[in-house]
């Protein structure tokens, strides 16, 4: 694929983000662009390597190496219809997805993987650019209505791939506006929202119909949307975070991740807050607890607002920088990644117990941790306190970003009867939930995830539901993993 020399001539190149100071003024994103003679020559690096395990990286199952020599060749209309064909949203991985793809690149052996995340971004900006993307409504209608609960990526997915295949969908959405995380989740630096509502304008012109402040199981109850619908496919989200139940959990100043996260994105929206329920990090001392992609979110979204600095702790102990024996090439190596907010000013640690909050008039003013020590016990790995080295640090806003449990039980899922897997997750089997006509999706159904993962599975229930409905189905589906 590509230039057959090409992996041994060109190096990997990605393009420059705009300087720290200039971008925590502002919410845009910070990449800059690469020229197209410099993505054609990424695309060339792209071997002829006879198995291409990026397919098997991809949950997707993007046809990497066919788009990766097409932009090569300079065919760009024809690496977008090969993207869409097993992508609906290219513009939203390729901007927050982590390309596990890149890391199982047969080129990653030994040498720099391919950019591949930046080539799909390219690729998808381009076509709408050049006027490609368009709706496409369906040729013939099915007579069947589907409900599909909750409008993140997998519910965007799942409505859109039944839509075009006939069937008359409504996306319900407890939020005022559409997109899930992708909207009230991600910060703007990571995806603007204008990308997520030209994709949303597409699906309206599709026959997608959006109700949005809707809570399902309480705005709707569950009986009268099984009696409005054919089927119904709940694509709500793991939206139930892990809490910290310790001594001082109870202080002003500590709160969920995503309890701070989505007043920003109202604040970029325009919209006006309840200023007795204001979450900001402006002039504060911010404590961070979680290392993933959530409290990366939080970081760079502290730094924004103006925290006078950012302590961001994980119980886990430091990764290493590298793959190790334990990690072999191609699965996802748990290495130690650097966010561009961790560019922007952190201070991170590991091995951290949180063991209580201290605090003044109601309000959170001291964070009490110990460092730990982990070691292996019968194949696992357990964490003992190092005697000596309890610590406090000054903070006036704790942000937990400590992961999820699983779907909220109450409202619809109760309300159905619907039976949960020992994660709390709704159970399934080929995405069909216990009840007949009603499926699950993304992390509902599988918990705690990426949103490549929620766009395969939303594909993937959309298919299941058309079969429910039609007794077979021409959606296309996606390679088995």
């Amino acid at each position: 694929m590509g230039k057959i020399t090409g992996f041994m001539e060109i190096k990997r190149e990605t393009p420059s983000r705009r300087p720290v100071a200039e971008r925590l003024k502002d919410w845009r994103e910070f990449d800059l662009k690469l020229p197209e003679e410099k993505l054609r020559e990424q695309g060339a690096r792209c071997m002829d390597c006879g198995i291409p395990f990026c397919h098997k990286g991809c949950p997707l199952g993007n046809i990497i190496p066919d788009w990766n020599d097409l932009i090569y060749r300079g065919r760009w209309r024809d690496a977008i219809d090969r993207l869409h064909s097993t992508n609906n949203f290219p513009d939203f991985t390729g901007r927050v997805c982590p390309a596990p793809c890149e890391e199982a690149c047969v080129l990653n052996i030994n040498n720099d993987p391919v950019t591949i995340k930046l080539i799909e971004k390219n690729i998808i900006d381009h076509a709408f650019a050049a006027g490609w993307v368009a709706p496409q409504p369906a040729a013939h209608k099915s007579g069947k209505s589907v409900a599909v609960v909750g409008s993140g990526p997998a519910g965007l997915a799942c409505a859109q791939q039944l839509a075009r295949a006939g069937h008359a969908v409504t996306l319900y959405e407890r939020a005022d506006r559409p997109g899930g995380l992708l909207t009230y989740g991600i910060p703007d630096f990571k995806l603007e929202k204008w990308i997520v509502n030209r994709r949303v304008e597409q699906m309206k012109a599709e026959g997608v119909e959006f109700v949005t402040s809707c809570r399902v199981g309480f705005d709707i109850r569950a009986d009268e949307l099984r009696a409005k619908h054919h089927a119904i496919v709940l694509t709500m989200g793991a939206t139930k975070p892990r809490d910290l139940p310790i001594p001082g959990r109870e202080l002003a100043g500590v709160h969920f991740a995503m309890e701070f996260l989505p007043q920003q994105n109202k604040r970029n929206f325009g919209d006006t807050l309840d200023l007795s329920k204001d979450i900001l990090a402006t002039g504060k001392r911010v404590v961070i607890l979680g290392g993933g992609d959530t409290g990366s979110d939080c970081l760079g979204t502290s730094n924004r607002q103006g925290a006078i600095g950012v302590h961001q702790f994980e119980l886990l102990p430091m990764p290493p920088e590298k793959r190790t024996v334990e990690m072999p090439w191609p699965d996802w190596p748990m290495i130690l990644r650097s966010s561009s907010s961790h560019e922007e000013g952190v201070m991170r640690d590991w091995s951290i117990n949180t063991k209580r909050f201290e605090g003044e008039n109601g309000q959170v003013k001291k964070l009490i941790g110990v460092r730990l020590n982990w070691k292996h016990d019968g194949g696992r790995m357990v964490m003992e306190e190092i005697p000596g080295t309890e610590f406090e640090i000054e903070c006036e806003l704790v942000l937990l970003a400590l992961g999820f449990l699983g779907p909220e039980p109450d409202g619809i899922i109760s309300e159905l009867g619907l039976k949960l897997d020992p994660r709390s997750n709704i159970e399934c089997q080929n995405y069909a939930t216990s009840v007949p006509g009603v499926f699950a999706a993304g992390d509902s159904r599988r918990g705690q995830s990426l949103v490549v993962w929620a766009i395969w599975e939303g594909r993937e229930a959309a298919r299941a539901c058309d079969a429910y409905l039609m007794g077979e189905t021409f959606l296309p589906a996606s390679p088995e993993l």
